[in-house]
């Protein structure tokens, strides 16, 4: 059926790593690569698991500070082609894109960082733009790509994988989506609130 897809490339882009550890293992056991950057990149090795750097991927090295490192069209590029597009399938090849199937993030604790009394200078490095953008480009193409937005889903998609293996249908991505949009809705809706105090 059309509708089912295979996830063969991850990207695991994420600011707390508890609880990853078991998912990595099972993506690992269905033959998923992983693609990372930073210090998620190093946890994957630490686990044993080849990852391949962002870095080596864009050509380009993390750079501002960390500001900038997803933002990249064979990053954004892999994640957003629409797979039955035969125009989008073109650029792909044209432009060396690999397509990502499933995108693992969590986004930088802007709430907790507020919460804490930080300065405005520490609050505003925590306002997420990679990751945020990560997680509505695989919310927004989820007819291709599943999103794993927080660590709160990580057992939705562990569902997954132990009742079909690395496979998932519309709907399972569908649903992820809609956690996405809610994930990122509520973040937003939280620098909207500290913005307008």
């Amino acid at each position: 059926m059309a509708e089912t897809k295979q996830m063969k490339t991850a990207l695991v882009s994420v600011f707390h790593k508890d609880g990853l550890e078991e998912l990595l293992a099972k993506l690992h056991q269905e033959g998923v690569k992983f693609l990372s950057t930073g210090g998620t990149q190093q946890f994957i090795e630490s686990l044993g698991y080849a990852c391949r750097k962002v870095e080596d991927l864009t050509t380009y090295p993390s750079i501002l500070g960390g500001r900038v490192k997803t933002l990249h069209p064979k990053v954004f590029g892999g994640i957003l082609a629409r797979r039955d597009n035969e125009g989008d399938r073109q650029q792909m090849q044209e432009y060396e894109i690999s397509a990502i199937d499933l995108v693992i993030v969590d986004l930088y604790p802007f709430e907790q960082t507020v919460a804490s009394g930080a300065s405005d200078a520490d609050i505003i490095e925590k306002i997420d733009i990679g990751g945020i953008s990560l997680i509505r480009a695989g919310a927004k193409n989820f007819k291709d790509v599943v999103i794993v937005p927080s660590k709160a889903e990580y057992g939705v998609l562990l569902d997954i994988l132990n009742r079909k293996g690395a496979q998932t249908d519309l709907a399972d991505r569908r649903l992820l989506a809609e956690r996405a949009f809610g994930v990122s809705s509520h973040y937003d809706t939280a620098i909207h609130n500290w913005f307008a105090k």
